[in-house]
């Protein structure tokens, strides 16, 4: 070795290597009540419940990790159901259910034929993002969950421009894959709900909800209320489909009661189409202008 490089050669064999390194245990050392594994090499070790602080920390850095070395500083979330469906499996179902004259199948297919739209809008706004921002010093990325429903169609659109894109799947007691349009090196999969719903935020610089169930409930709930209690950075929350949040949440009689002020209202904004979300999002930051007069889009300023 260079004598020169010693000055800067590490001291002390890294992880990786001492695990490439490390044989078999001694026969006396090998059965399964044996301690004798590197402790970083020890599944059953750090499954422990009292290694739960270890792994949490785990699920924290490896995406935060990854998403540095990927040069990914921006990125829109889109929330929504992973129930509703691509119009043409819609049309199928209802034309099934039709055949069959089954009623209780046409009124559930009927449905999914009118919300359905959903997925097309989720579809077109995750390419014109993709698209639009290739433009800027810093693209934005599209973040979902990961599963199928919206979540698919906002991964498909970015897919299909040629675009990069997030997935942060969660572990549920019914299994459920990857969507197949995430990009390969940015799909992660979480044990714990807090950890993800952070790396949600992390990078975000504006949230979309389109129609859900408890999940996009909770995912959106929590978001409103980090911002109204100034518990992280204000950004824009975009509802799609005034019809069905209006119907859902009665937003004015909280207001009414005393519940949220009058100004809480101005925590988010509905749309329609993916063009009105664009453009709420390039009112909000100027994508239009100057490099320097855009500013830091993704810095993570939540609470430590």
């Amino acid at each position: 070795m260079d004598k020169r490089t010693e000055l800067t050669a590490r001291n002390i064999l890294p992880a990786k290597k001492e695990a490439e390194l490390q044989g078999p245990p001694p026969s006396l050392y090998d059965g399964p009540e044996s301690s004798y594994r590197l402790a970083f090499t020890d599944e059953k070790f750090l499954l422990r419940d009292e290694l739960r602080p270890v792994r949490m920390q785990l699920e924290l850095l490896k995406p935060e990790m990854v998403q540095k070395e990927q040069a990914i500083e921006s990125t829109i979330v889109i929330f929504g159901s992973a129930r509703i469906v691509p119009p043409d499996v819609a049309q199928r179902l209802l034309t099934d259910a039709t055949s069959a004259n089954n009623e209780t199948a046409i009124r559930i297919a009927e449905n999914h034929v009118r919300m359905s739209r959903f997925y097309d809008e989720a579809r077109r706004f995750g390419a014109l993002v993709t698209e639009k921002s290739r433009q800027l010093a810093a693209p934005i990325y599209v973040v979902t969950g990961g599963g199928p429903g919206i979540m698919e169609a906002g991964n498909r659109g970015a897919h299909e421009v040629g675009g990069k894109s997030i997935g942060l799947n969660i572990v549920l007691p019914h299994e459920q894959a990857p969507n197949p349009y995430i990009t390969p090196e940015l799909c992660f999969q979480f044990h714990y709900f807090g950890l993800r719903k952070m790396h949600f935020l992390m990078r975000s610089i504006g949230l979309v909800c389109f129609p859900g169930g408890f999940g996009t409930l909770d995912e959106m709930f929590e978001v409103l209320t980090l911002i109204q209690t100034g518990k992280c950075r204000r950004r824009p929350i975009l509802l799609f489909g005034r019809e069905f949040w209006t119907k859902l949440v009665n937003f004015d009689h909280l207001v009414e009661t005393g519940m949220i002020s009058e100004v809480d209202l101005q925590l988010f904004k509905f749309v329609e189409s993916a063009e009105e979300a664009w453009e709420a999002l390039e009112a909000e930051y100027g994508f239009d202008l100057p490099a320097t007069e855009i500013g830091d889009l993704g810095s993570f300023d939540m609470e430590d």
